[in-house]
């Protein structure tokens, strides 16, 4: 199975925050993964300084002309409402329905995503070359929606290993009609839960993976599970955005000294585009997982990173901008980190005091300058595998990439180096 094919299911659904067709989503993700538990939050309950808002559903929306075309139709492109709007079904002069569309002035022909989950409101979103074409006195306006009340839900997969420590991965779900913000990720995390249940049914650590509507999501995730998270967490990752080809983005933890940076630092470091961001740039859940007091040890991972491509929450983020190369290359980063991770020599130890003699074991040249350039990743790998520090931190140490390093580390392992 193809990773877009999961895009392209879930791609025409007008999800929210709270909604049917987010429950909907939760259920095909389910299906894939199915250990996942669904946890639940009340609308009108408190978490933290958020309150959990209403459930909004859509029907259909559509402004029309006093002839009856409609200049603008939700069921031909789901993001021409502003999500979370109030009903609304009455005739406007054009001036006041200016007032209520909203344009992307970069991209002309783009029509923006724009959202009010937390006050009461309506609206439209058109591309700025079809406003042009706004010319009648009059215009008549509908928003078919309800608000109601219901339940925040969230899609947890856990899996406890031979360790307490965890390895956690959180994606969202709440974007409708957009393919790499945030399907790409939602797919992808799919795909490594799949993968990591195949290949290690009996994980050394433990691995949590969640998926849930940005922001008041994770906030509420974490009204419930702080204490478990602060306890066991050792590394997280934020997966937004995965499914371009064209770079690939780190967003660090807040003081960017966390595992996390660390192995993408590692897993990343033979990208020929690769933009390292500081925490200043953060965007998605990385905000509530590294906010002081919470302080979780996540970094966010991402190809091009949310706000700094063009197309970022607009129609032209559709089914084409992704790319099964782009997903497939993000996936194999995050299954390399997790391959690491469950290494059986993930802290490696040298054996030996004083170099060995890595000549008579055929892992280096005995002549001349062969004898100092053949041997020196491994050489520069044994100086640092004293027990203490990881697959990453070593990778990282001594400037050679993930997959190297590994490989030397499997080689020391043959040779009873390690």
């Amino acid at each position: 199975m193809k990773i877009k094919r999961i895009i392209e299911d879930l791609f025409y659904m007008p999800r929210s925050i709270i909604s049917e067709p987010t429950r909907k989503t939760l259920g095909y993700i389910k299906k894939n993964v199915s250990k996942m538990k669904i946890i639940k939050f009340k609308t009108g309950k408190k978490v933290f300084d958020w309150v959990i808002p209403e459930e909004w559903n859509i029907k259909n929306a559509y402004i029309k002309e006093p002839n009856g075309k409609k200049v603008l139709d939700f069921k031909k492109n789901l993001l021409s409402v502003v999500y979370h709007s109030s009903p609304v079904k009455k005739w406007i002069n054009k001036k006041e329905l200016l007032k209520k569309i909203h344009c992307d002035e970069k991209l002309p022909n783009a029509t923006p995503y724009v959202t009010s989950y937390y006050k009461k409101s309506w609206g439209f979103c058109l591309s700025k070359n079809k406003l042009k074409n706004l010319n009648k006195k009059k215009y008549y306006v509908c928003i078919d929606s309800e608000f109601k009340k219901g339940f925040l839900e969230i899609g947890e997969f856990f899996k406890k290993g031979r360790k307490k420590d965890e390895i956690f991965f959180s994606t969202y779900i709440c974007h409708p009609a957009m393919a790499n913000d945030n399907l790409s990720s939602v797919a992808v995390q799919i795909f490594l839960i799949n993968y990591f249940e195949k290949k290690y049914p009996k994980s050394n650590f433990s691995y949590r993976f969640v998926f849930l509507p940005e922001t008041i999501g994770s906030i509420s995730y974490l009204s419930k599970k702080i204490s478990t998270l602060k306890k066991n967490m050792i590394m997280g990752l934020a997966l937004s955005c995965l499914g371009d080809n064209n770079q690939y983005s780190i967003i660090s933890s807040r003081n960017g000294d966390k595992l996390s940076d660390i192995a993408l630092d590692s897993a990343l470091m033979d990208k020929k585009k690769l933009v390292k961001f500081s925490y200043l740039d953060r965007g998605s859940d990385e905000r509530q997982y590294c906010y002081p007091g919470v302080d979780l040890p996540v970094s966010g991972f991402c190809r091009s990173r949310f706000h700094s491509f063009k197309e970022y929450h607009t129609d032209q983020d559709n089914l084409n901008y992704v790319t099964e190369e782009g997903l497939r290359n993000s996936f194999k980063v995050l299954k390399n980190i997790i391959d690491t991770l469950e290494n059986k020599n993930f802290y490696p130890k040298n054996k030996f005091l004083c170099e060995p003699n890595l000549g008579k074991r055929g892992l280096m040249s005995t002549i001349g300058k062969k004898f100092y350039q053949k041997g020196k990743s491994i050489k520069n790998f044994l100086v640092y595998a004293d027990g203490k520090r990881n697959l990453f931190e070593i990778s990282r140490k001594i400037k050679l990439n993930l997959n190297d390093t590994i490989k030397i580390s499997e080689k020391l392992n043959e040779k009873k180096l390690i």
